[in-house]
């Protein structure tokens, strides 16, 4: 029983600076820790530097060595791929770069000494030290496969809606605007990744990007196969000065003729998905109630 509470004690005081750890790191960004480092310093009656806050004196070098030590242990191509990942889930606010570091190393921390705990309890250090082990893998990659989900999930939306963006697109340009002026309607109007992709590269431009420039950037951002073959026509069409709105048109056709097919596609699949769940949940249920009364008649006869 000591040994027991002593492991509960040890992880509740672990959880409890973590979420310390991660509250402090979430809460306050780079720029609210300039802005109160500004008010402090020209408000009348203020402190000194000796009256910091608890979290700018502990929490945040701790939070730095620990992003320190998971950037040790992240390559440089996997530091590419979590930026390119970033990318494909639209940048989330607190989905940083710098801020998924943070999660790995402290899920790392957590998880490991989580692992150790739960297998010191089961059977001795061996087990503590696979279990920690196990536990730091697992919390190192968790942040990975929520940023990987939040990636596949926006594509997903992307593939739906462009479609119908397209058209948009398309009916804009026919109705006497610029390509550039479509593309700023369907910001303005549409809402969903698809809107907030056109405004990034609309603002990209604003910027000093060409249209070229900008509408490879957007390919970059995205794997979504049909937004991809969009923008190397319109790229295309812009080079070589072919008129935008028969190019606008037939990628719109060919992208309602894509999601139809999609759709007849994902409709062919549902028989073989329901296949598994029939035989492993559906039929059991159904001989044990059909077969289950005439099994007891036939074994009380014969025994």
């Amino acid at each position: 029983m000591l040994l027991y509470g002593g492991a509960g004690l040890a992880f509740a005081g672990l959880v409890l600076a973590v979420l310390t750890v991660a509250a402090a790191s979430f809460g306050r960004t780079r720029e609210a820790r300039a802005l109160s480092a500004i008010d402090a310093r020209y408000t009348p009656g203020s402190v000194g530097p000796q009256a910091d806050a608890f979290g700018d004196r502990v929490v945040t070098p701790m939070t730095r060595r620990v992003k320190g030590v998971t950037r040790a242990i992240t390559g440089t191509s996997a530091m590419a791929r979590l930026h390119r990942r970033l990318d494909y889930a639209g940048n989330p606010a607190y989905w940083t770069v710098e801020r998924v570091f943070e999660l790995k190393g402290l899920g790392l921390i957590l998880l490991l000494v989580a692992g150790a705990a739960i297998g010191l309890v089961v059977d001795g250090m061996v087990y503590a030290a696979v279990g920690g082990l196990i536990g730091a893998v697992i919390g190192f990659f968790i942040p990975d496969l929520i940023v990987y989900d939040l990636g596949e999930r926006r594509q997903q939306v992307i593939r739906r809606s462009l479609p119908d963006i397209l058209d948009t697109l398309t009916i804009s340009v026919e109705a006497g605007l610029g390509f550039d002026a479509a593309l700023a309607q369907v910001t303005r109007y549409g809402t969903g990744p698809v809107a907030g992709e056109i405004a990034r590269m609309l603002q990209e431009m604003q910027l000093g990007l060409s249209r070229v420039e900008a509408l490879r950037a957007l390919a970059q951002r995205t794997t979504v196969h049909e937004l991809r073959s969009f923008t190397a026509v319109v790229v295309q069409a812009t080079e070589l000065g072919i008129p935008i709105a028969n190019v606008l048109r037939e990628q719109s056709k060919e992208m309602r003729i894509r999601r139809q097919q999609r759709a007849e596609e994902l409709a062919q699949k549902v028989p073989v998905k329901i296949l598994f769940p029939l035989i492993f949940c559906l039929f059991p249920s159904l001989f044990i109630v059909i077969l289950g009364p005439g099994v007891i008649n036939i074994a009380r006869v014969l025994l």
